[in-house]
């Protein structure tokens, strides 16, 4: 698969690179999280959410509303699934990293989803970017072996466990936490997903 850079203009319809925000204790922090063989995301980590940059992200990225600063680290090459959210996420590259990303208008009435339409970019180490609301998403791919590190940010609660009943028909039936609807590919054995993804998982070399 062809892998892309986010500051080429194939980008833009996916989210965009952000300027202007000082990084440097935010990944400075990220260096005592830990970096699994499997993946592991945290959506709220009170060490990130207290630096200055928070304040920054709350009110630049998010107009001022409530958000929680976590991360998604480990080792990964596939794709598995993909989510979205009713609003932007903001990514920090710790790392370089490799996101697997795709349109949500490109989700069939059925709510399957051919994963022939997914794109890979490369996040260099360092960058932090918008992922606009529309964009498929879900863990990042690492680059080299010694694997990914990820700053995800969205609004307060996102992917925490639902506290409501949802309906089993629908886009309801792809909601597995709060602000997170999932499909997911077979393969990858996810309990209580919703298998749409129709093709390859697709698999980074």
């Amino acid at each position: 698969m062809k892998i892309q850079n986010v500051a080429d203009a194939s980008f833009r319809k996916y989210g965009k690179v952000l300027e202007g925000y000082d990084l440097s204790a935010l990944l400075k922090e990220m260096k005592h999280t830990p970096v699994p063989e499997d993946v592991v995301y945290v959506p709220s980590v009170e060490e990130l959410e207290a630096l200055d940059v928070a304040k920054d992200l709350r009110n630049k990225a998010y107009g001022g509303l409530p958000i929680q600063i976590g991360y998604c680290n480990g080792h990964n090459k596939k794709l598995n699934a993909v989510e979205y959210h009713r609003n932007s996420e903001v990514n920090v590259a710790v790392t370089d990293l490799v996101l697997l990303i795709g349109w949500q208008q490109d989700i069939e009435d059925d709510f399957t989803y051919d994963t022939s339409k997914i794109e890979a970019f490369l996040v260099p180490a360092g960058t932090a970017i918008e992922v606009y609301a529309t964009t498929l998403h879900y863990a990042p791919c690492n680059v080299n072996e010694s694997g990914f590190q990820c700053v995800v940010v969205l609004p307060a609660e996102t992917n925490t466990e639902l506290t409501f009943e949802t309906a089993k028909t629908g886009e309801d039936s792809l909601m597995t936490a709060k602000n997170k609807w999932l499909i997911a590919h077979e393969e990858a054995g996810i309990a209580g997903a919703f298998n749409g993804l129709k093709g390859e998982n697709i698999t980074l070399a």
